[in-house]
C-alpha cells in the first residue's frame, strides 16, 4: 500500500464524542478539497440495527465517478459479525485504489480479524485519552493543535474542569476561537464564561482526596462523580469499600514493598503500593472504623435512613477524610 494512500482506517475509542471527532478528522483528511456529497457514502449508525455488508462491498468495489476518490464510512462497526468481517477482508484485498474505507467504533466490538488486518495493512486512529501521563500528553497535544492558545492558569483550569469529559474540549476551543479570534492568548478569566458544567472525574480522585485528608476536595469530587459522572450512591459506597478493604487485607502482614502487595492483592504495583502505605498510616483501629462507617452508609443509601442519599454520602466522605487528620473544611 502506498504510504500516501490509506485504504482502510479504524477509529477506536470508548468516548462517543471523541470517536466522532476522530472519524471526522480522518474523513476530512481523506476528502481534501473534494465535494463530500460526491465522495462520501455512510452506512450503519445508532439508528440502524443491522449493517448490510453487501451494500458496503458494492460501494467499495464501484469505481469513483466524476471524482478521483470514494470514501465509504461504516458507523458503529462493532455491529459487524464474523461473516461480515470475512467478506470485507476479501473486498479490501481487491477493491479499486480509488476507494477508502473508514470503520468507526461503536455498537459492540469490531471483529478481531478486521483489527488484525488493519494493523498490518491500514491505520488505527485511537481516540482514547488514557489516564495519568497519557492523558496529560493527549491534552497537551490537542491544545497544541488548537485554534487558540491558553495561558498556564487557563490550561490547568480547563483540564481540571473537564475531568473525564474530554469530548467537550474541541467545542470549547472552537467557541474561544470564534470569540477571541484565531491564535488569541486566552486567560483563565476569559475562559471561565465558556466552561459550562464540570465534567466527571475518575473514582481515584475521590479516594486520593480522602487519603490526603482534604475534606473540601473530597466533597467537590463526590459531587462531580454523582452529577457529571452519573454514578449512583451504592456505586460510590462500593468503590469506597473496595478502597479500604484493600488496606484491611494488608493490615498486620509483613509485606514491605508495593510489588509484594500487588502479588498478594492482585493488580498492578502502583495502587497496591498506595494501599500498603495507607494501611500503615491508618492502622487497624481506624481501618476498622472506616469499614464500619461504609457498611452503615451502604444500608442508608439504599433507603434505610430518613436522610437524603446525597447527604449520607457527604457525611461518609467527610468522616473518612477526617480519619487520617483532615485539612480544615471551609464548606458551610
Amino acid at each position: 500500500m502506498p504510504a500516501d494512500r490509506l485504504l482502510v482506517t479504524v477509529v477506536t475509542g470508548d468516548d462517543a464524542s471523541l470517536v466522532a471527532q476522530g472519524a471526522h478528522g480522518v474523513i476530512r483528511t481523506l476528502l481534501g478539497d473534494r465535494d463530500a456529497s460526491l465522495v462520501v457514502e455512510e452506512y450503519g449508525g445508532q439508528a440502524v440495527e443491522d449493517v448490510e455488508v453487501g451494500n458496503i462491498i458494492d460501494s467499495l468495489m464501484t469505481p469513483s465517478f466524476l471524482v478521483d476518490r470514494r470514501i465509504v464510512v461504516i458507523r458503529d462497526a462493532g455491529k459487524l459479525v464474523a461473516a461480515d468481517a470475512k467478506r470485507l477482508l476479501e473486498a479490501f484485498d481487491t477493491m479499486p485504489e480509488t476507494s477508502a474505507c473508514v470503520l468507526v467504533a461503536g455498537g459492540g466490538t469490531i471483529p478481531a480479524p478486521l483489527m488484525t488486518w488493519v494493523k498490518t495493512h491500514g491505520q488505527i486512529e485511537a481516540t482514547a485519552a488514557g489516564t495519568g501521563k497519557a492523558r496529560s500528553t493527549w491534552f497537551a497535544e490537542h491544545l497544541g493543535d488548537a485554534p487558540v492558545r491558553l495561558d498556564a492558569r487557563a490550561t490547568e483550569r480547563l483540564s481540571q474542569h473537564l475531568g473525564e469529559d474530554l469530548g467537550r474540549l474541541e467545542g470549547i476551543l472552537t467557541i474561544l476561537a470564534s470569540t477571541y479570534g484565531p491564535d488569541a492568548l486566552v486567560s483563565e478569566v476569559e475562559l471561565a464564561p465558556y466552561l459550562g458544567e464540570a465534567g466527571g472525574v475518575p473514582p481515584w480522585d475521590l479516594t486520593d482526596a480522602i487519603d490526603r485528608g482534604d475534606v473540601d476536595k473530597a466533597l467537590v469530587t463526590l459531587e462531580r462523580l454523582l452529577e457529571a459522572g452519573g454514578r449512583a450512591g451504592p456505586e460510590i459506597v462500593a468503590l469506597l469499600h473496595r478502597h479500604f478493604a484493600q488496606m484491611l487485607k494488608l493490615d498486620g502482614l509483613s509485606i514491605r514493598t508495593r510489588e509484594e502487595a500487588a502479588a498478594y492483592l492482585g493488580g498492578s504495583p502502583f495502587p497496591a503500593g498506595k494501599a500498603l502505605d495507607r494501611s500503615k498510616q491508618l492502622g487497624p483501629e481506624r481501618i476498622a472504623t472506616a469499614i464500619t462507617l461504609i457498611a452503615t452508609a451502604d444500608v442508608e443509601v439504599k433507603g434505610m435512613s430518613a436522610l437524603d442519599p446525597g447527604l449520607v454520602l457527604e457525611i461518609l466522605v467527610a468522616r473518612l477524610a477526617r480519619l487520617g487528620g483532615a485539612r480544615t473544611s471551609t464548606r458551610r
